[in-house]
Formats: C-alpha cells, sequence, structure tokens
C-alpha cells in the first residue's frame, strides 16, 4: 500500500495543475465563513443567514458538510485528469511494464481517491470546530459532538463520487470527455426521474423511492439541504400556513447503497483496464 501510494504522490507532486486546483478548493472551502454576511429574502422577508445560528453546534455539522460537498468538482477534475494522462503520456503502459499490476494501478487511484477523501473531510472538520467555537451558542461537549455522522456521510460521498470520477476517466481516457459524461448521467437522472414522477407514479412517492438507489441521486441523499432546519425558514414557512416535515437524518439505507456504488464503481473500472489491450 505504501508502494502505490508513494507512486501516486510522486505523480502529483510534480504537477502544477494538481496543486493549483487543490489549493483553490480548500479556499473555496474557507469561504464558507463569509456567508455570515449574505441575506436572503424567504417569502417576502428579509433575513441574514448569520443570526438563524448556522454556525451553531450541532447544526454547523449538517450546514459545512453540504455547502462543502458542492465543491467536490474540483477534485473530481484533479481525479480524471490523473487517469487520463496516464493514457495521454503513456505512464500507465511504463507502470505496467516495470512490474506494476492492472489491478494494482486501479488500487493506486482508489488510495489516490481516499486520501483526496481524507484530506477534504478532516479540513472540513476543523473548519467547522473552529467556526463553532467562535460563534456558536451551545459549546457543551455532548453538544459539540452530536451529528458527527454528517462528518462520515460527507467522506463517503466523496469517496462514492471521486470513486464514480475514476471509474469515468478510465472508461472514457479523456478528462473533459468524462467531466462531460458525468455532466451527462446527471441529465440523465433527472430526467428519468421527472418522467416517473409527473408521467408514470403521479402523486405517489414512488419515483422517489426508485431514484434515491441511482448513484448521483444516492450520493446527495447522503446529506439533504440544512436551509430548511432553520428557525427562521420554519417560522416564516408556519406564518403562511406551510407545515416543513423533512428527514434530515444520514440513514444507514442511504449509506448502504453508496458504499455498494464505491465498489461496483472501482471493480468496474479494473474490469474495463483488465480487458482493455494497451
Amino acid at each position: 500500500m505504501l508502494r502505490l501510494l508513494n507512486i501516486e504522490f510522486q505523480k502529483i507532486r510534480y504537477n502544477k495543475s494538481v496543486k493549483v486546483i487543490s489549493i483553490v478548493y480548500f479556499v473555496l472551502i474557507t469561504f464558507i465563513a463569509l456567508i455570515a454576511s449574505i441575506e436572503f429574502n424567504f417569502a417576502g422577508v428579509n433575513f441574514r443567514v448569520a443570526d438563524q445560528g448556522i454556525f451553531n453546534f450541532p447544526f454547523i455539522w449538517h450546514f459545512n458538510t453540504y455547502l462543502a460537498a458542492w465543491l467536490k468538482l474540483f477534485f473530481a477534475i484533479v481525479i480524471v485528469s490523473l487517469v487520463a494522462n496516464e493514457y495521454s503520456y503513456r505512464t500507465l503502459k511504463q507502470n505496467l511494464i516495470d512490474g506494476l499490476s492492472k489491478k494494482e494501478f486501479i488500487l493506486s487511484k482508489f488510495v489516490t481517491v481516499l486520501l483526496f477523501a481524507v484530506a477534504s473531510t478532516i479540513f472540513v472538520f476543523v473548519l467547522s470546530m473552529i467556526l463553532g467555537l467562535f460563534f456558536s451558542d451551545y459549546t457543551e461537549l455532548g453538544i459539540i459532538f452530536r451529528d458527527l455522522d454528517y462528518i462520515l456521510a460527507y467522506f463517503i460521498k466523496l469517496v462514492a463520487f471521486f470513486s464514480f470520477c475514476l471509474f469515468l476517466g478510465v472508461l472514457v481516457k479523456r478528462s473533459a470527455f468524462a467531466l462531460g459524461f458525468l455532466f451527462i448521467w446527471w441529465i440523465i437522472e433527472n430526467i428519468t426521474y421527472a418522467f416517473l414522477k409527473f408521467k408514470v407514479f403521479k402523486d405517489t412517492d414512488i419515483a422517489e423511492s426508485i431514484v434515491q438507489f441511482f448513484p448521483l441521486e444516492s450520493m446527495s441523499n447522503l446529506i439533504k439541504e440544512p436551509f430548511t432546519r432553520l428557525g427562521g425558514v420554519q417560522s416564516i414557512a408556519s406564518q403562511v400556513g406551510e407545515e416543513i416535515t423533512k428527514s434530515y437524518d444520514v440513514t444507514l439505507l442511504n449509506v448502504a447503497i453508496v458504499s455498494i456504488w464505491t465498489v461496483l464503481f472501482i471493480y468496474w473500472a479494473w474490469v474495463i483496464l483488465k480487458r482493455r489491450d494497451l
């Protein structure tokens, strides 16, 4: 494992684009703190996010992981670029000549996926802890460490998404096409959901029950939007006669679905590479 990690580290070390994208990614995550100054308009009423307790424990774990997850596309670019470069610069073929098996190659890329996911998760955890300790109205240990399952869900979500990008990189061999395929797949999932929801299973929740097993949708379901949890939003909804009854929990079913997709993506990447004539 250490040998594979060292091989990938040497490739990343001299890749300037990877360094630049990674720096931009982490800088953008730190900008979460700036959200405190943003004002929203909901049902004709203006309110500032900072006044809604977004940095209170334990809500901050949900809020920060949800926002940070939107930036995962930056590392997706890195993943598909690393795989595409293996084909473009023929380093894959050279690695195989030097004794690296195709299974070890896929494993080395998966180690990179884990490395990026771990780095991002730790960064979000530390950032959230700092913001919470500074701005939260509640600093009791029991409250601080409540809902940490969102951090775990964030890690699982990143590993799954990066594994999907790894699979697409191996499948397509070109970073631009791989990212394009990712976008097309997102469109396909949404069109399928709309078709099921408004054509096949009208006025039921059957469509939601089906699409929750789709790869991107299942990843999205791991961390649901947190904004309707805010006290101000729920208060306004109540005033206009609406009731928000939504579960925001990280469920074992969602974790299981995403974990299965992760295994499938890595396995399929290995199968494709195993059968491909290089």
